[in-house]
């Protein structure tokens, strides 16, 4: 029986060391699962995330939050080397926006 509400975020890429493709999930970062196709690998990996979260209920472990339901404030704390800084705030004030804006745009592309 899959999960009730599996809002987990999920991804399937192709693994060329394994030459399959693999499944994952970004909130059970250790688990993976490989097969043929890519149906087979999305449909392995919520199988066996299904099952670790069964586990860790069963031992009582925290069972983490899926991410699409987590809160965000928007606000993070990112240390760059001196000059990066000057150079972040030069840009900046020749563009006449704040350096969080040019901060902002920068980590968004």
């Amino acid at each position: 029986m899959p999960l009730k509400n599996d809002r987990y975020t999920y991804r399937v890429t192709w693994s060329e060391d394994d030459q399959e493709h693999v499944g994952l999930c970004s909130e059970f970062p250790s688990l993976s699962w490989l097969a043929e196709d890519p149906e087979s690998a999305l449909k392995g990996i919520r199988e066996i995330v299904e099952n670790v979260i069964k586990d860790m209920k069963h031992t009582g472990e925290e069972v983490p939050s899926p991410i699409a339901c987590r809160r965000y404030s928007g606000k993070f704390m990112v240390r760059v080397p001196p000059e990066v800084h000057r150079n972040l705030a030069i840009q900046a004030a020749e563009s006449g926006v704040s350096l969080n804006r040019i901060a902002g745009v920068k980590l968004s592309r």
